[in-house]
C-alpha cells in the first residue's frame, strides 16, 4: 500500500518521468491517474448542469440535452485538435527535442483560436434553428435559445481546455491537465446553483445561468493552462517567438487534425441523430429520460478515456524514440486495463441504474426511458473500452484516417440505419435506438483490434 500511495502522490504531483524506459505499468498508472481524474471532472460539467437544471422542469432538461448534444460538434474539433498536437508533441518529446514541441504546441493553438471564431458565429446566429433541428418543441425553443447561444459563445473554453491538456499529455504532464479540470469544475459547481437560482434577494438569470457559469468556470481553467504553459516549469514553455505563424507546422497540424476531428464529428454526429431519432419517436419525457442516462454514460466513460489516452501518449513517445515493440506492449495493457473497469461499471448501470437517474429527476415519465437506456447502453461497455484504447492509440501513433474510416463504418453504415429500422418498422419504438448503440459499438471494437494487430501502425511518420 504504501508503494501505492507513493505512486499516486507522483502522479499527480505531476513530476518528469520518462516514459520510453522502465516498468510499462508504473508508466501507465502515472499517466492514467490524472488522465482519469482529468476527464471525470470533465463529465462533472454536464452532471452539475443537468442535476441542478433538472428541478426547472422537462423543458430545461430538454434544453441543455439537445444543446449538448449539438454541442458535441464542438467536443470532437476540440478533441480532433487536441488529437493532432498530441500526436506530434509526444514524437518530438520522444525524439529529445523539447523546442520544436513548443512550436508545434503554439500553432495549435493558433489554429484553434480561428476555429473557435467560427464555431461561435455559427451557434449565436442559428440557436434557434439548432434546437429546432433537433426536435424542440416552440416552447423548448423560446425557453432555451439565449443558453445554447451562451454555450456556442464561450466554445473557445471548450477548444482550449481540450487543445492545451492534448499539449501536456503528448509532454507526458498530464497532471497540470487534471489541475485545470479541478479548477474549472469546481468554479462550475459553486457557480451554477448561484447564477440559476439567485442568492439572498438576487433570483438569479434561471436556464442561462447554468452557460454563463458553465463558461466562466472552463475560462477559468483556461488561464490556469496558459499560466503554466508561459510561466512553469515543465518540458514545454511556450515564448512569443514561438506563435509567429509556420505554415509547414500548421499544416502538419491540419493534417492530422481533419482526419481526428473529422472522426470524433461522425461519431458525435450519429448520437444527435440518435437523440433526434428519440424525440421525434417518443417526446419531450423520453427525450428527456435518455438525456440524463446520456449524461451519466459519459461520465462513466471519460475515465475510460483517459486510459486511452495515456495508451495514445505511450505510442506516440515510444515511436519517437523507436520502441516500436514496447509501444504495442503499452497498447495492449493499457486496453487490458480498461476491459476491467469497463466490467465494473457494466455492472453499476445493470443493477444501479434506478437510483442513479432518480437521482436527476422525481418524474416517473422521465425516469423510467432513462432506466431502460442506461440498463441498454451499458451491456456494450466492456467492447467500448477496447475500441477506445485502440483508436486512441491509433490516434496516438499518427493514423488519424484509420479510425475514421472504422467509425463512418460503425456508426453511419450500421448504427443509423439499424436504430432507424428498428424505431420505424419494429415495435421497438424509441428503444430501438437503445438497442442500436452497444451493437455498433461492439462491431467498432471489434475492426479496430482487428486491424491493429496487424500492424500497420507502425510505419507511420509524424
Amino acid at each position: 500500500m504504501k508503494k501505492y500511495w507513493s505512486l499516486l502522490k507522483e502522479a499527480i504531483q505531476g513530476e518528469s518521468y520518462d516514459y520510453t524506459t522502465g516498468s510499462i505499468n508504473k508508466a501507465i498508472f502515472l499517466l492514467a491517474i490524472p488522465m482519469i481524474l482529468e476527464l471525470s471532472l470533465e463529465g462533472v460539467f454536464a452532471l452539475v448542469d443537468i442535476f441542478f437544471v433538472g428541478k426547472l422542469g422537462s423543458n430545461a432538461i430538454a434544453v441543455v440535452g439537445f444543446t449538448e448534444s449539438v454541442m458535441t460538434l464542438v467536443y470532437s474539433v476540440s478533441i480532433g485538435l487536441s488529437t493532432a498536437a498530441a500526436a506530434i508533441i509526444a514524437r518530438r518529446v520522444g525524439e529529445k527535442n523539447p523546442g520544436e514541441a513548443g512550436t508545434a504546441a503554439a500553432q495549435s493553438m493558433i489554429f484553434g483560436f480561428f476555429v473557435s471564431l467560427f464555431i461561435s458565429f455559427f451557434g449565436y446566429f442559428y440557436a434557434s434553428d439548432i434546437l429546432r433541428f433537433m426536435g424542440g418543441s416552440e416552447a423548448v425553443i423560446r425557453e432555451g435559445s439565449v443558453f445554447t447561444q451562451i454555450m456556442f459563445i464561450g466554445n473557445l473554453g471548450i477548444v482550449f481546455l481540450f487543445l492545451i491538456n492534448g499539449i501536456f499529455r503528448g509532454a507526458g504532464n498530464a497532471a497540470i491537465a487534471m489541475r485545470s479540470l479541478w479548477l474549472a469544475s469546481l468554479i462550475n459547481i459553486l457557480l451554477v446553483p448561484i447564477f440559476i437560482y439567485g442568492i439572498g434577494s438576487w433570483n438569479g438569470f434561471g436556464l442561462k445561468g447554468a452557460a454563463i457559469a458553465t463558461t466562466i468556470g472552463r475560462a477559468s481553467g483556461v488561464c490556469y493552462q496558459l499560466y503554466h504553459l508561459f510561466f512553469g516549469k515543465g518540458l514545454i514553455r511556450l515564448q512569443m517567438k514561438d506563435f509567429l505563424p509556420q505554415w509547414d507546422t500548421i499544416q502538419k497540424i491540419a493534417a492530422l487534425a481533419w482526419p481526428a476531428t473529422f472522426q470524433f464529428i461522425i461519431a458525435s454526429g450519429s448520437w444527435i441523430i440518435l437523440a433526434k431519432f428519440i424525440s421525434e419517436s417518443g417526446g419531450t419525457d423520453i427525450s428527456a429520460g435518455y438525456q440524463i442516462a446520456i449524461r451519466n454514460v459519459v461520465f462513466f466513460i471519460l475515465p475510460a478515456w483517459g486510459l486511452s489516452n495515456a495508451a495514445a501518449t505511450l505510442i506516440g513517445q515510444n515511436m519517437g524514440a523507436g520502441l516500436i515493440e514496447r509501444a504495442e506492449k503499452s497498447v495492449l495493457l493499457t486496453m487490458k486495463y480498461n476491459i476491467i473497469f469497463m466490467a465494473f461499471v457494466t455492472l453499476i448501470f445493470i443493477f444501479l441504474s434506478y437510483p442513479i437517474i432518480s437521482f436527476f429527476s422525481n418524474d416517473p415519465n422521465v425516469i423510467q426511458p432513462g432506466v431502460l437506456a442506461l440498463r441498454s447502453i451499458g451491456t456494450g461497455y466492456i467492447f467500448y473500452g477496447i475500441g477506445m484504447v485502440i483508436l486512441q492509440a491509433l490516434n496516438g501513433a499518427g493514423d488519424t484516417k484509420t479510425p475514421t474510416w472504422i467509425n463512418l463504418i460503425g456508426f453511419w453504415f450500421f448504427q443509423i440505419p439499424l436504430a432507424y429500422i428498428l424505431i420505424n418498422y419494429t415495435s421497438l419504438s424509441y428503444v430501438g435506438a437503445f438497442i442500436a448503440i452497444p451493437i455498433a459499438e461492439s462491431l467498432i471494437a471489434i475492426i479496430a483490434y482487428f486491424y491493429f494487430i496487424k500492424g500497420r501502425w507502425k510505419s507511420i511518420k509524424v
